[in-house]
């Protein structure tokens, strides 16, 4: 996931206390700390992703 851009929630105020996602660019979605940008990450399939987006905001997935 070394070429893909990284971002953050815009409600997080700029804190390095949150996660990052990854997911602009084909295949799966990535995640990873904020605060440890070198350490591992998270690879999601889009769907699962789209599906867990979609429970967090209380909401059935697309």
């Amino acid at each position: 996931m070394e070429a893909v851009r990284w971002r953050k929630s815009s409600r997080s105020g700029g804190a390095d206390n949150c996660v990052e996602v990854a997911d602009g660019a084909p295949g799966p979605v990535g995640v990873r700390d904020s605060k440890d940008r070198r350490g591992p990450e998270l690879a999601f399939d889009r769907a699962d992703w789209r599906a867990f987006v979609a429970a967090v905001k209380g909401r059935a997935p697309r």
